[in-house]
């Protein structure tokens, strides 16, 4: 199955850092959303990214095809509010992945 990276913009690159107490809210749906697709598998990891130049928030998602992840990505709470984040993914050729439960390492090749 396909991997994805998916880079999530917030609306200002000073956000991780001075957001307000509704986007604290709205980032707290977030990861609830999120929390069942980590819990699972799909997500493989996703988390904030202290870039000096304006954080943002990274993901790998396992997803059938570009449309399952944008069908995902489109019932992020974050993107529902309509404040401003928006998703950039990216087909991911190939991975690796450290084995977490026992299992092999996973890699996947994609057409």
């Amino acid at each position: 199955m396909p991997h994805f990276l998916c880079r999530l913009n917030p609306p200002r690159p000073t956000f991780i850092v001075d957001m307000t107490e509704e986007e604290r809210a709205l980032m707290g749906a977030h990861q609830v959303y999120w929390r069942p697709f980590v819990e699972v598998g799909t997500v493989i990891a996703m988390g904030a990214v202290a870039d000096p130049t304006g954080g943002w928030g990274v993901a790998i998602i396992e997803a059938a095809s570009l449309e399952a992840l944008r069908g995902l990505l489109d019932r992020d709470p974050v993107v529902l509010a309509n404040r401003g984040f928006a998703y950039e993914s990216y087909l991911m050729p190939a991975i690796a992945v450290r084995p977490g439960d026992g299992k092999a390492p996973v890699s996947s090749i994609s057409p």
